[in-house]
């Protein structure tokens, strides 16, 4: 196989949603520096919605993202938490991998804290293959090629044959 060819993961994405619940937004800090050692990133709005009492600058969740090693060997800990089981809709059609885990116990080595509670998170896998800089690169950014794009198929392979995944609608 063209080395070109060889599908990676660029980076993995936890995110936890908290609305404007400040004491859930720590809660979602706490966890994942729990999981992964690291604190994330709160995230706040950019509009205000009366509606929702949501205004700008109000910070209504928070995030990570991990990359290369760090991706890699959390990557299993967290498909441990879904039975290494993901379904047809979880896959975009850019090769992009989508799952929320309910309730983070579930997570291989994760403990208990009675301070977090029970709480879940999203988790979003970024796939690509060599020569993707060409799109984000500084200097003569160019789209893309045709053969360099990662198709649905493409991505369902890779997590069978890399984390032995399960594909398909559960029961």
């Amino acid at each position: 196989m063209n080395t070109m060819q060889h599908i990676r993961i660029e980076k993995l994405t936890l995110n936890i949603g908290a609305g404007k619940d400040q004491a859930k937004l720590e809660k979602g800090v706490q966890l994942i520096k729990s999981i992964t050692g690291i604190n994330p990133v709160k995230t706040v709005t950019q509009k205000r919605i009366p509606g929702w009492g949501l205004r700008p600058g109000l910070p209504i969740g928070c995030m990570l993202t991990l990359r290369k090693k760090q991706a890699q060997g959390l990557l299993p800990r967290l498909l441990y938490a879904r039975d290494n089981k993901l379904k047809e809709s979880q896959f975009d059609d850019a090769g992009n991998i989508s799952f929320g885990i309910p309730e983070y116990i579930d997570i291989k080595d994760a403990q208990y804290d009675p301070k977090i509670g029970v709480m879940g998170l999203q988790v979003c896998v970024t796939l690509e293959k060599p020569g993707f800089r060409v799109k984000k690169r500084k200097q003569k950014q160019a789209s893309v090629g045709k053969r360099q794009l990662i198709t649905k198929e493409e991505a369902k392979q890779f997590m069978q044959k890399n984390f032995q995944v399960q594909i398909g609608e559960q029961p």
